[in-house]
């Protein structure tokens, strides 16, 4: 259902030619950093991204996107002020980039493409809430299972120690996971 509404947000956004930028990051570069203020929304075309916190040397994983996603520094597009977020390539990546003005003008330039817009607002919101939900009250294991079934392509793009880290656990806890 995400995937249908992304497609056919980045259809509309081919057709109206409003890409700005195409940029290419390569393996373990940053497409944003902690503290710079980011204003685009970004369509990842091939590669894949972590958008992660820094606490105490600590890295939390908190959301990837791969080929098909839009992905933004949402904090920073919101509020226009720098972000705690860091955006990094997991392997080589190609996005494409629109300003925050340009793609919100584009987006209220008619009802329908609002209603697209907010669609998938709504969808974030969700699996916000429930990856929210799931950090608190489900094991790890729980958690594990979860993911591999609402994701199971996570499991081809992405590296172990980043998956563990966004379910909140060891890469060796992952392992044995996967292995039982």
């Amino acid at each position: 259902m995400m995937m249908d509404v992304l497609f056919e947000l980045k259809s509309r956004l081919d057709q109206a030619g409003i890409w700005e930028k195409k940029l290419i990051i390569n393996r373990n570069e940053y497409l944003k950093v902690q503290g710079s203020t980011d204003t685009n929304v970004y369509f990842v075309q091939s590669g894949s991204l972590r958008i992660f916190l820094l606490d105490e040397a600590q890295e939390n994983t908190i959301r990837f996107g791969y080929q098909g996603d839009l992905i933004a520094a949402i904090d920073s597009f919101i509020t226009g002020r720098p972000s705690e977020y860091y955006i990094q390539a997991i392997r080589k990546t190609e996005v494409l980039a629109v300003n925050k003005e340009t793609y919100m003008k584009f987006i209220n330039s008619n009802d329908e493409l609002k209603d697209l817009w907010n669609e998938m607002l709504y969808m974030l919101i969700l699996m916000q809430a429930e990856r929210e939900k799931d950090l608190l009250i489900s094991s790890p294991h729980e958690r594990y299972k979860r993911v591999l079934k609402r994701s199971p392509q996570l499991f081809q793009e992405i590296p172990l120690k980043y998956i563990a880290s966004y379910l909140r656990m060891t890469p060796e806890t992952l392992s044995r996971m996967r292995k039982s």
